[in-house]
């Protein structure tokens, strides 16, 4: 208070009020010469680990930049000169941003990005050797899966593309056909090309995923042909899980397209569960245009094509790049190899099913990343065999793999492929019959992972994840329990925390944990599981790193891995932030 009012009083503990003392006057304030050039640059102090000191003295870092900077004039000094320190400040400051750069010195920061740009250039070279040497002439493979309403014509148009490529033969399909009629399913023989057991022939409904192979002149398929119907949702998503594009069959017989796409039906949750298993493309199929209450007419193709877009779209489709849809008819096999007559169909000008599928613009392939192939089913045939999709990496004959989560080293001593032929390598994206030594069928489970053991996957029992809540009648709180599937994987998880909202309008993370979500919510939430599961992170491995969990047959959230908790850590963060929020509450 003193220096502020001269004349007020001093209070001191144990003495008497006084007034303080006199305040020595203020000194005059110092001249200072005026500035003619540019002050020197701050000193930089550079924290070098493990490192050499440097050698560059800070006036040569700031000079370099500061000439570039000027370059148009030449005496770039006396300009300098002139203008008053305020502003000529930034203008050596402003260079000395970027100055590290140049800079040899030796941090660990540096050796980090150089040497990964060493190995990386030198992993490319020795990569094209490798994949030509592997490859030779090989076509390219995708893997298709077939997803829509119960009856809307999947596994008769896998079936007939499989008539048509060759695969079966006219003598099979006329067997079909015979057996069909005489159980009063005529209409049905091309699907039991697919649907092999008794129970799929009688009732006409795939139950489980049905795989077939197919190629044409410029690529290999394999379909894999997923359940319609609503029981048996669980073995769809195994089935898209190992896909690279979707063949969405929808039925344009009145009245089949709306029992399809409105709430009840299978359509609209068969498009969020193939985008959320990892499929990248989706051909929609519009299926049964030789129907008589159909007749090839363009106003119903454009009708459907209309409601369905804005559905795609809101699925995370792009409906320019990633969707194109096509008129067929699946039993006649109209439009799936040769384009559709101008007879037929007037106004269709595009291609057939067949031509779009060999000049669409192939998946990108992780070839050169470590081997992790998610394991879909497992039998014995003299030894253990394995069956997958090889996501990542490429695995030979006589590899020594890990299978995780159980840790136990396998040899792979056999591999077959679509066809049941033994082949010497499988690379990434392709569907294959492993057999391999050193495991029992009995310790294998579907959702394990053959992986590299140089860097295999994580196997962890909490991981924090990004989830959209489609739809709950009540809400979500701490606690709640539901299926998760990832690749092939089918978990029992709890949400033991939520941890932050996004807000709607700013799209921002919350700083509190909120204490439930609601339906159309983005969290975050800590995910945990009663045994170890193979997960990556989203952004490391898409295909292993996003999930969706449901609950009641119905698909509760969709989500992807965001951070992975390591086994034996405990989390603090998170009980920390719970503890912080149960004192709030009863204060």
């Amino acid at each position: 208070m003193s220096k502020l009012n001269a004349s007020a009083f001093a209070f001191v503990p144990g003495k008497r009020f006084a007034p303080t003392q006199p305040q020595q006057p203020t000194p005059p304030p110092i001249e200072r010469p005026e500035q003619t050039e540019a002050p020197p640059p701050p000193p930089t102090i550079s924290l070098n680990i493990g490192g050499s000191k440097p050698t560059i003295p800070p006036t040569a870092v700031v000079t370099q930049p500061a000439i570039s900077e000027d370059k148009p004039t030449i005496s770039s000094s006396t300009p300098a000169a002139e203008k008053p320190s305020g502003t000529s400040t930034p203008i050596v400051s402003k260079p000395s941003t970027p100055a590290p750069a140049p800079s040899k010195t030796f941090s660990t920061q540096r050796s980090k990005t150089d040497t990964a740009a060493v190995a990386q250039e030198v992993q490319s070279v020795a990569d094209k050797a490798v994949l030509e040497d592997l490859y030779g002439d090989v076509k390219e493979h995708l893997n298709i899966v077939f997803i829509g309403h119960v009856d809307a014509g999947k596994s008769t148009m896998g079936g007939n593309l499989l008539f048509i490529t060759g695969m079966v033969d006219k003598r099979t399909m006329e067997k079909y056909e015979r057996e069909a009629k005489e159980l009063g399913r005529e209409s049905w023989y091309l699907s039991w090309a697919l649907d092999s057991t008794p129970q799929e022939r009688n009732k006409g409904k795939t139950v489980e995923v049905g795989r077939a192979y197919f190629e044409t002149d410029k690529r290999r398929y394999t379909i894999l042909d997923a359940p319609g119907h609503k029981t048996f949702v669980p073995s769809m998503i195994s089935g898209a899980a190992q896909a690279d594009v979707a063949v969405l069959v929808i039925s344009a017989r009145k009245g089949e397209f709306e029992t399809g796409f409105e709430k009840g039906g299978q359509t609209r949750e068969h498009i969020m569960l193939v985008k959320t298993a990892g499929v990248s493309k989706v051909i929609v199929v519009i299926n049964k245009m030789d129907d008589p209450t159909v007749a090839w007419d363009k106003a119903r193709y454009d009708e459907i094509k209309d409601k369905l877009s804005p559905f795609i779209k809101a699925a995370g489709f792009n409906p320019k790049t990633d969707a194109t849809f096509l008129p067929v008819s699946a039993y006649t096999g109209v439009n799936l190899k040769d384009r559709a007559p101008k007879n037929v169909c007037p106004w269709w000008d595009g291609p057939s099913f067949l031509e779009h599928l060999d000049t669409m613009p192939m998946v990108d392939r992780k070839i050169n990343a470590p081997l992790m192939m998610p394991i879909s089913e497992k039998y014995k045939d003299m030894g253990t065999v394995v069956v997958g999709k090889v996501e990542s990496g490429h695995l030979r004959k006589g590899d020594q793999l890990i299978l995780m989560p159980n840790k136990d080293s396998v040899e792979v001593t056999a591999i077959y492929n679509e066809m049941e032929d033994e082949v010497p390598k499988a690379l990434c994206g392709d569907n294959v019959r492993v057999r391999l030594r050193g495991v029992e069928d009995e310790d294998i489970n579907p959702g394990f992972v053959l992986t590299s053991p140089s860097k295999p996957i994580h196997a962890v029992r909490q991981f924090e994840a990004q989830l959209a809540i489609l739809e709950h009648k009540n809400i979500i709180c701490a606690g709640y329990s539901a299926v998760m599937h990832i690749h092939t994987l089918s978990e029992e998880v709890t949400l033991p925390a939520l941890l932050h909202y996004y807000d709607k309008a700013t799209g921002r993370k919350s700083r509190k944990p909120p204490q439930f979500a609601k339906r159309g919510q983005k969290i975050v939430a800590l995910i945990e599981a009663t045994a170890p599961v193979c997960v990556e992170r989203f952004v490391d491995y898409p295909q292993l790193g996003r999930f969706t969990l449901r609950d009641e047959g119905r698909t509760i959230a969709i989500g992807k891995v965001t951070k992975l908790i390591e086994s034996g850590t405990i989390v603090e963060e998170v009980t920390q932030g719970v503890s912080n929020l149960s004192v709030a509450a009863e204060a």
